[in-house]
């Protein structure tokens, strides 16, 4: 190739979508093409890849160019994403992937198929090594949208598509948001790009190093949610708030360091919220993340949500830190905050209750001639049966709290339980993994 045609090739690359879009991703002038000048067919690959830097921290990241073939899939795309796979997995990055693709090159048949099977290989291969962030800026469908999905989070600007189905069905943002295949929506595809700069910086580089540090900040002014008075000012990155409407989970970081969050609500945990909280805090735990739950709520809709979530704070065995701030009934208190399910610290809020069955049962079954009063009275019975038997401190008498903490007193309990619980290790019985 002559140096005239060579700068031809260059400038044609560097004027694509796909590679203005990772260079802005990119810290600037970090961003280092691989196989730049690979072809599909008779042009350029479909597709860009490469590494650099998002604030400091090393990324690997591809972005289908819409601007040839529309991004259709095609072997050569494959051949690319297999190498950006292959060399995330060796150096321990993780990978961000910008998806915007009219589908693939049917023409290529079985070779096209061979070589999508090949990269969901990879990511599963990658899942749990080192994190993976999918974001999608347009189409994205077919063996496309199985990729997309796999990763660990998956960002979507209001009029992309994601669906399994290639003809689209059912694969607007506020659907997948809805279903939980999309973490987040965003507007455009430059908030797209903000947002995922953002969320790699709460990730770990891989499973064997630690999230990167933060600068501890202050909690937000008095009159804030009870997470943001005890996690670092203006660190908290909303999850999954469409999926699942009975819990909340975060990342954040508490004097420094990332911490997954989870929230209930006081209600009843439905199976979308079981199933939302059950991933997130696998995820925590392939990444050695510490989870803080604030628990509040009054059991599980269904046997298998509380089955699912039980088994994954059971299994995980990184820090897990809880705090009882409201009602912690039944399952729900075995599953969030009982040692039985491997909590390492758990605290209450002075004014908390924990209680086998919901308040009113119990104190109908321990306390029968206590609720020999008018109906419209029952209910104000029961709370003071529940004050003065089902308290925190009853709890924390009986060794399953281990301290019962004042809410201006939280953050530093909390802060000082993660210092003493950093270096916890903990043995696990040899397997592949459980079947719940």
């Amino acid at each position: 190739m002559d140096m005239t045609k060579l700068q031809s090739v260059k400038a044609e690359i560097a004027d694509s979508a796909a590679f203005k879009l990772l260079a802005g991703f990119f810290d600037a002038d970090t961003f280092c093409e691989i196989d730049a000048f690979a072809k599909s067919g008779d042009g350029l690959c479909e597709a860009v890849a490469g590494f650099g830097t998002v604030e400091g921290l090393p990324v690997y990241a591809f972005a289908q160019n819409s601007d040839i073939c529309g991004g259709a899939m095609s072997k050569a795309q494959a051949a690319k994403l297999k190498k950006l796979y292959k060399l995330a997995l060796k150096t321990g990055a993780p990978v961000v992937g910008f998806y915007d693709s009219i589908g693939g090159r049917l023409a290529q048949g079985t070779e096209l198929l061979a070589g999508c099977g090949e990269v969901l290989n990879l990511t599963s291969k990658l899942s749990g090594a080192v994190p993976q962030v999918s974001v999608v800026l347009g189409n994205c469908l077919g063996t496309n949208a199985l990729a997309a999905v796999s990763a660990d989070f998956v960002l979507m600007t209001e009029d992309a598509s994601l669906s399994l189905d290639v003809t689209g069905q059912n694969a607007d943002a506020q659907y997948n948001a809805a279903n939980g295949n999309a973490a987040l929506v965003v507007k455009d595809a430059e908030e797209a790009v903000k947002k995922a700069r953002e969320l790699v910086c709460y990730l770990p580089s891989n499973n064997l190093t630690p999230a990167p540090e933060g600068f501890e900040n202050e909690p937000v002014p008095e009159g804030s949610c009870l997470v943001s008075k005890n996690v670092d000012g203006g660190s908290k990155f909303k999850l999954a708030d469409a999926y699942g409407s009975t819990a909340r989970i975060r990342l954040a970081r508490m004097g420094g360091s990332v911490v997954g969050i989870v929230r209930t609500i006081g209600k009843i945990i439905d199976e979308p919220s079981a199933d939302k909280l059950a991933r997130f805090v696998r995820f925590c735990d392939a990444f050695s993340l510490p989870v803080i739950t604030f628990a509040d709520c009054g059991g599980f809709d269904t046997l298998s949500a509380a089955v699912k979530l039980t088994s994954a704070y059971a299994e995980a065995t990184t820090v897990k830190i809880s705090v009882v701030v409201g009602k912690a009934v039944g399952a729900a208190y075995v599953a969030l905050a009982g040692t039985g399910a491997n909590a390492d610290v758990v605290y209450a809020l002075p004014n908390a209750i924990i209680s086998p069955v919901n308040v009113e049962a119990a104190a109908f079954i321990m306390a029968p001639e206590q609720m020999k009063v008018p109906a419209d009275r029952q209910a104000e019975a029961a709370q003071t049966f529940a004050e003065e038997n089902l308290s925190a401190f009853n709890a924390a008498q009986n060794g399953y709290v281990d301290g019962i903490v004042e809410e201006t007193e939280l953050r530093a309990a909390l802060l000082s339980a993660l210092d003493m619980l950093a270096g916890k290790r903990v043995p696990t019985v040899a397997k592949k993994h459980n079947t719940i």
